[in-house]
């Protein structure tokens, strides 16, 4: 069992309580879109815990604008007092985490890296099939 174990163990409660609020508690028509949360990290102390949100699909693009992010993350720190009330009751803990929220950009990119690969014209896959055809 490493150093960050209970931190892990915790921090994937409190992404599960979220992410059950998002479907049955939490009426915000600012979070009208796909919106999920990707992970939770807890601080050692636990006195933190830091919720990754991701939004998928809210406008016709790929990736959602800063003004629907900010309006997402405004709606989430507007339903915070409910958050902490929710981990506390289901949670017993002698002290319930701060929760602030962030976005999680780790699609967006990735995206960004997938297409600088293709601009530059690296193949990768394809030389790995020929090389499987091959040894055939």
């Amino acid at each position: 069992m490493g150093k960050g174990y209970r931190q892990g163990r915790l921090g994937e409660e409190i992404r599960k309580i979220i992410s059950e609020l998002l479907l049955r508690e939490i009426k915000d028509p600012r979070l009208s879109g796909m919106v999920s949360i990707s992970a939770v990290q807890v601080t050692a102390d636990g006195s933190y815990a830091t919720a990754y949100i991701s939004l998928l699909g809210l406008s016709s693009s790929s990736e959602a604008s800063e003004e629907e992010k900010e309006e997402v993350l405004s709606a989430f720190r507007s339903a915070k007092g409910l958050i902490k009330r929710e981990i506390g009751k289901q949670i017993k803990l002698r002290h319930v985490p701060e929760v602030l929220f962030k976005m999680d950009t780790s699609m967006e990119y990735g995206r960004h890296i997938t297409k600088l690969i293709h601009d530059l014209g690296i193949e990768g896959n394809k030389n790995d099939n020929k090389d499987d055809e091959d040894e055939e």
